[in-house]
């Protein structure tokens, strides 16, 4: 056993004689010795338990939900309103046979029989037609005679008054497109059916045709009953899409035409649309089939609302050719009026007086071109107006 040093006796005795017992007396040994040791009084902390915290469980971020698609902008069509005197410049350069070329044979001081001649022949290449030609001439040549035109301006406006009466302004051009009610209440939306080979611009029409109503304030839906030719549906739906019209297709090629004809028109009354325009098949080398199917569209779409227009699209540039069309589905559709497409400087517009007389219905609208807007209530001023330039 090691001796205490004095001083450790007498610190030991202290704490006894304080009550501190044999463990103070090592505590206060240990700390004279490390105050020995360091040269500086220390500190003995009394142990304490280490705080734990608690971890809250950690709980995942709610996921955010997925964006909603951003709704498509649509367009906003053209209003119909002066859409023919907009293009009316488009059509005074086709270089029709019924504008310029008449026009400076007429203003020539004195008028032969080879002048005439020129003047039919220039009427026959722009399709005018036989009789209406002979008619035109015949009136001519006698307010020439009588009334000595020879001043351009007298000429131009001589030739103006005898071609709008060749056109029958009278004729109604108005598009019917007023929704009706039944004797029970119930909204039926007028249904617009539109016919005419494929390749005339058919499909194309109805989809500006749909922007025209957009415009005009209607609310629209389409029916795709061209279900023989695959990328109609498709071509259709993406012309509702651009102004919000919905369009009621089929879900395999080939299906009924009737049937989605049918669909369409149920949709639009019982959405209470305005109108329903149903584009229809074109197969004309199928010719009876084809009759069938349109009468068979007529009969079906009829048990919701009868159509309130049948309207045949010719292509303009076709000439005699657009005329036997238009016999054909004449005899079947009860066709109300004409959409003439491609009257953009390639046709010849003299086809307007023939397929008129021809059918006995008007021409109540034209193509011009083949932007999305440039089909154009017809309107027989402003169209000869745009011929004469």
């Amino acid at each position: 056993m090691n001796e205490l040093p004095w001083i450790e006796i007498i610190s030991a005795l202290a704490v006894l004689a304080a009550g501190g017992g044999l463990t103070g007396v090592l505590v206060a040994r240990h700390r004279r010795r490390t105050q020995d040791e360091d040269g500086a009084p220390t500190t003995t902390a009394e142990p304490t338990e280490a705080p734990t915290a608690t971890a809250e469980p950690a709980t995942a971020e709610p996921e955010a939900a997925p964006e909603a698609p951003a709704a498509p902008v649509l367009e906003r069509p053209a209003p119909t309103a002066g859409r023919l005197v907009r293009l009316r410049d488009r059509l005074a350069r086709s270089g029709s046979p019924l504008g310029a070329r008449l026009l400076s044979v007429l203003s020539r001081d004195s008028l032969t029989e080879n002048d005439w001649d020129e003047i039919e022949e220039e009427l026959l290449l722009a399709d005018v037609g036989a009789g209406p030609t002979t008619e035109l001439l015949d009136a001519l040549r006698t307010k020439v005679r009588v009334l000595g035109v020879r001043e351009p301006a007298a000429v131009r406006d001589l030739l103006r008054s005898e071609l709008v009466a060749l056109l029958q302004p009278e004729l109604d051009r108005t598009l019917h497109t007023e929704p009706r009610t039944a004797e029970d209440g119930t909204h039926l939306p007028a249904v617009t059916l539109v016919v005419g080979v494929n390749g005339t611009g058919k499909t194309t029409t109805v989809g500006k045709l749909a922007r025209v109503l957009v415009a005009d304030g209607r609310s629209v839906v389409l029916g795709a009953a061209d279900t023989f030719r695959a990328a109609a549906a498709d071509q259709l739906t993406t012309w509702g899409n651009r102004v919000g019209v919905e369009t009621v297709r089929s879900d395999r090629e080939g299906a009924d035409p009737a049937s989605v004809a049918f669909e369409a028109v149920a949709r639009g009354r019982d959405e209470k649309t305005d109108v329903v325009l149903v584009d229809t098949a074109g197969r004309l080398q199928n010719k009876a089939g084809l009759m069938d199917e349109l009468g068979k569209i007529v009969r079906v779409s009829s048990k919701v609302a009868a159509p309130s227009e049948v309207l045949l699209v010719l292509d303009a540039t076709t000439g005699q050719n657009g005329l036997s069309q238009a016999r054909v589905f004449a005899e079947v559709a009860g066709v109300t009026g004409i959409v003439l497409t491609k009257l953009d400087g390639t046709a010849k517009g003299g086809i307007v007086v023939q397929v008129q007389r021809e059918l006995g219905v008007p021409v109540k609208l034209i193509g011009l071109g083949e932007g999305p807007d440039d089909l154009a209530p017809f309107d027989v001023e402003e169209f000869v107006d745009g011929i004469l330039g």
